[in-house]
């Protein structure tokens, strides 16, 4: 795939650069804030874009700015973000839009080379990939607990596969269940949060962003 970098540590980009090159994909640009992220973006159209959220001048939200930017601007560009830890706004701004195309990760899961590689694939085939640290964070900050509290055990565990952005074939493979009982347990989930079926509106999204975020 053709990949953008944009990361102000010069280590971790150089890494991830060589990281990429290594596996066949082609890094256009590699840059070290967001104003040249955007001007990258814009003059090569990468299949992904993977940022930092912090970077500078401020070293604020600069990163995830720019992935939010570039979502709106140019949504067939998947996005990867990575984050020094959970930052539990930025996940949550990230979440409330489309996130077909979308990942959130933390920087300790790029030394996962597997991991980070398989969200990387994951964001450039129109999926979400969403870390699973990030997701448990969500998960226990919810403002709708008295739904999320209908859950079994394994519904909730559904809900949290879900929530990385797992089709109901890897879900089934990962619990160890079947893909029938997987689409069971999606049902109940949407049932228990009342999510009901309204044309135009994926009520898998609504479970893992209405419920989930602020």
């Amino acid at each position: 795939m053709r990949v953008t970098l944009a990361e102000d540590s010069t280590l971790l980009r150089e890494g991830l650069v060589r990281l990429l090159v290594d596996e066949g994909h082609e890094v256009l640009a590699a840059v070290g804030d967001a104003e040249q992220l955007l001007a990258a973006v814009e003059r090569e159209r990468p299949d992904v874009v993977v940022a930092d959220v912090r970077m500078p001048p401020t070293h604020s939200d600069e990163g995830l700015r720019a992935a939010m930017e570039i979502r709106e601007r140019w949504p067939g560009v998947g996005v990867l973000v990575l984050s020094q830890y959970v930052e539990k706004r930025y996940a949550t701004e990230l979440l409330t839009g489309e996130t077909e195309g979308v990942g959130y990760l933390l920087k300790d899961r790029v030394v996962q080379v597997d991991e980070f590689l398989d969200a990387l694939e994951r964001v450039h085939q129109g999926r979400a990939a969403f870390d699973p640290e990030v997701v448990a964070q969500l998960l226990g900050r919810t403002r709708h607990a008295d739904l999320l509290e209908r859950l079994t055990e394994r519904e909730r565990a559904v809900l949290a596969q879900m929530a990385q952005g797992h089709t109901n074939a890897v879900i089934a493979g990962r619990l160890h269940i079947s893909q029938s009982g997987v689409e069971k347990h999606i049902n109940a989930i949407f049932d228990k949060l009342e999510l009901s079926g309204t044309p135009g509106v994926s009520r898998r999204v609504l479970a893992v962003l209405r419920y989930l975020g602020e």
